[in-house]
């Protein structure tokens, strides 16, 4: 049986969490990518350290969390920019990152000038619903 190849979401899911591992030592729960037109969205769930997760219990401690990340997101994206070059075949034209340190969410979003909104929602939703072929299930 031939061995399949990974789809481009899942080599860009891969990227991500091995820069995450080189970065902090922690590798992430999971990674989903997601591709919208030119935005690509990359979110690693439980992305934070137990040693962060910690420290972002409080305020001040949330709010050091979320700027190391942005800054050490900002020092070093450049390789994971080049990696998604590379798998995609298209130049990455701007990234950032946000933290959310309740979830220990951590989003890395590459756009072209585009607004990137985030929302991760407490449950996920089925096709089914999200499309409306499930009326009956809706809350």
């Amino acid at each position: 049986m031939p061995e399949l190849k990974p789809t481009m979401a899942q080599q860009v899911a891969q990227a991500a969490s091995a820069f995450q591992q080189q970065r902090t030592g922690h590798v992430p729960a999971v990674v989903t990518v997601v591709l919208g037109g030119n935005t690509l969205v990359v979110t690693m769930h439980e992305a934070l350290t137990p040693a962060e997760k910690v420290l972002a219990q409080s305020p001040a401690g949330a709010a050091q969390v979320q700027e190391y990340h942005r800054q050490l997101f900002a020092d070093s994206a450049d390789m994971l920019r080049k990696e998604i070059t590379r798998i995609t075949g298209v130049e990455v034209r701007e990234a950032v990152a946000e933290v959310e340190t309740k979830s220990g969410t951590v989003v890395h979003a590459f756009t072209s000038g585009t607004m990137v909104q985030v929302f991760l929602l407490a449950h996920s939703i089925t096709t089914e619903v999200w499309n409306g072929c499930d009326v009956a299930n809706r809350n």
